[in-house]
């Protein structure tokens, strides 16, 4: 019902000129007013944060002096990916590095109720084929996702490989050694021929840098380190110890809207504290048709990942395999007229097919939220790609229920937090616990998201080379930095909103070279600055990055939360997309590999 509702606003002809109004409105209300990109460092009392909840053992161990021809930082997607590829490719002398205490990266921390993926897990969980794996349902919750996760450790040996609980403190190239001299908290000292940095672009905790926070006097907990001795309950919720319980959360993004109908049904009373509304479609999750998975040809998942981002490219497709709510954004555009088409440009209709969009979001909230003040408030005005779009069937039903209330910041934020509550709108609400659902910095940059130093040639930090901007050849490789390879990284590489995608392609091209350097004896692998340079006019020569649309956006991650200088996340992003990129690296392996590398040498003696 609500979905017709949605579908119908969207044939109807908005306002643009009304709605441009209001989109500006919004964005200069929310830079005016609100504090945007302030976030705590997280040591001193805040790094408890950083802490490990979820290990069941303090380990210890003597510290290890080895060396090894290659070595992986992070144990998620990309770090399994480049695990099951180095035994695949033969290659058995590697160490894999994570400060968690097992395989999973996200879905490790990712723990709240709720949680689960919103990217089909049929192209989202990685190696379905080779794990012989059904998922049991379309959008798989986080604990199946971890102990896939998991699975594929076991099925390729990785935890004889895995260093867990250890966290990289250095990473220096020695030249004369034509190492990697890698040292950690627990006084490793591992060499290197090869560096595979996966540390994701989700692994920075981000916690508001909000007045009064030290203060507050509650319990407090951020959702990547749920709290379950607190709350009681599980993954699936049912968290009795808070039934007497007044609990705040900030954070209404994919996180957010994941955990809180959770937290309205155990809480006494749930504050949810919102800066900006996110736009919220339907998921329509449902058990896996195992017929339907069983008739599956071989090679079927490849196939589908690469049909899922081909679409969400703009690329027409004869099929869509996936036909969810993600797809539809372009299996359905441009939403216009045959009239309209003739009359309009390409930029207008794309215009045009947004706002109606939008505007059925919008007509979805009304059709669902009892209270019209409520709903209101939960309205999105903003264009569509300005931030990512949420999908969940119980999201806004939540706010039906008596027990819980939304306070909207109107891109305020939360003012202050005393030591019995916060307040937002001059008013302070009362409560016993905060939860920040703030999830990660998204798309760290490679030199800031590991945590650790990282020095090339004549001791250069990779962060000073990247001062005025990244300088690589397809986000992967990097003059100065011999042997390294950067797989899970957003910048300089295509972006997708199905993650594992990219993280396999680029996981494999990496292996797929350092497979060959081993076979030949080849001593490094490092690009030259004129093909940073080719790369680089390259890339900027594909870009769709539109700087007036980010900036017509209301602050978030995807615009560097609005602030002038800052670095978008988009503004790094392949525009050919990923089908294309992945399509870049076949080609260049073919060749255009030698072109573009330095000439090696053997160590010094």
């Amino acid at each position: 019902m609500n979905d017709t509702v949605s579908k119908t606003v969207e044939l109807a002809t908005p306002d643009l000129d009304q709605l441009r109004a209001r989109y500006a409105d919004e964005r200069k209300r929310r830079t005016e007013q609100g504090t945007y990109g302030d976030y705590i460092e997280l040591n001193g009392a805040f790094s408890r944060f950083t802490d490990d909840p979820y290990a069941q053992d303090d380990l210890r161990r003597d510290p290890v002096s080895e060396d090894v021809d290659v070595l992986v930082v992070g144990a998620g997607f990309s770090g399994l990916l480049a695990g099951a590829r180095l035994r695949q490719a033969g290659i058995e002398n590697f160490r894999i590095i994570d400060k968690a205490s097992d395989f999973g990266g996200t879905w490790y921390w990712n723990r709240y109720p709720g949680a689960a993926c919103d990217v089909e897990a049929y192209i989202y969980m990685p190696l379905l084929e080779e794990m012989g794996y059904v998922p049991s349902e379309k959008y798989a919750k986080g604990p199946e996702i971890l102990e896939h996760s998991r699975a594929i450790g076991r099925k390729f040996g990785l935890y004889d490989k895995a260093y867990f609980q250890t966290q990289v403190s250095d990473v220096r190239w020695n030249d004369e050694q034509r190492r990697w001299t890698v040292s950690t908290n627990r006084g490793d000292k591992i060499r290197a021929r090869f560096v595979m940095l996966g540390s994701g672009p989700l692994n920075k905790v981000r916690v508001p840098d909000i007045p009064g926070i030290e203060s507050f006097e509650g319990h407090t907990f951020h959702t990547s380190r749920w709290d379950y001795d607190y709350t009681g309950g599980d993954s699936a919720g049912n968290m009795e110890r808070l039934g007497d319980k007044r609990v705040a959360v900030i954070g209404t993004g994919a996180t957010g809207i994941q955990c809180i109908p959770h937290l309205g049904a155990s809480a006494q009373h749930l504050y949810v504290f919102q800066r900006t509304p996110s736009v919220i479609e339907s998921r329509g999750n449902a058990p896996t048709d195992s017929a339907w998975f069983a008739a599956q040809a071989p090679g079927w998942q490849k196939k589908r990942m690469e049909n899922f981002d081909l679409l969400m490219a703009g690329i027409p497709q004869p099929e869509d395999m996936i036909g969810d709510r993600w797809t539809s954004i372009w299996a359905t555009q441009p939403l216009v007229t045959e009239a309209e088409a003739e009359t309009l440009s390409f930029a207008d209709q794309m215009e045009l097919t947004d706002a109606r969009k939008m505007e059925g979001a919008r007509a979805r909230i009304d059709a669902i939220v009892n209270d019209p003040e409520t709903a209101a408030g939960l309205k999105p005005y903003f264009g569509r790609f300005c931030k990512r779009p949420c999908f969940h069937d119980g999201y806004l039903e939540t706010f039906n229920r008596p027990n819980v209330t939304l306070v909207d910041t109107k891109g305020v934020g939360v003012e202050r937090v005393t030591p019995t509550g916060l307040v937002a709108n001059g008013k302070e609400y009362e409560v016993d616990c905060i939860v920040f659902a703030t999830g990660f910095e998204l798309g760290a940059r490679t030199d800031k998201s590991g945590g650790f130093g990282l020095h090339g040639r004549d001791g250069v930090a990779l962060g000073d080379k990247w001062a005025n901007g990244v300088q690589s050849v397809h986000g992967i490789l990097t003059n100065g930095f011999p042997n390294l390879f950067v797989i899970g990284g957003l910048r300089q590489a295509a972006i997708t909103i199905n993650l594992p995608y990219m993280f396999g392609e680029q996981a494999s091209h990496a292996v797929a070279m350092i497979k060959d350097a081993l076979t030949s004896g080849r001593e490094t692998i490092e690009v030259t600055q004129a093909a940073e340079a080719a790369w680089g006019e390259a890339f900027a020569a594909k870009s769709h990055y539109s700087p007036a649309y980010t900036l017509s956006c209301t602050p978030g991650s995807y615009n560097g939360e609005g602030k002038a200088g800052s670095d978008p996340l988009f503004a790094g992003a392949y525009g050919g997309g990923p089908i294309e990129y992945v399509g870049l690296l076949e080609e260049w392996r073919r060749s255009g590999i030698q072109n573009d590398l330095l000439p090696t040498s053997a160590p010094k003696t």
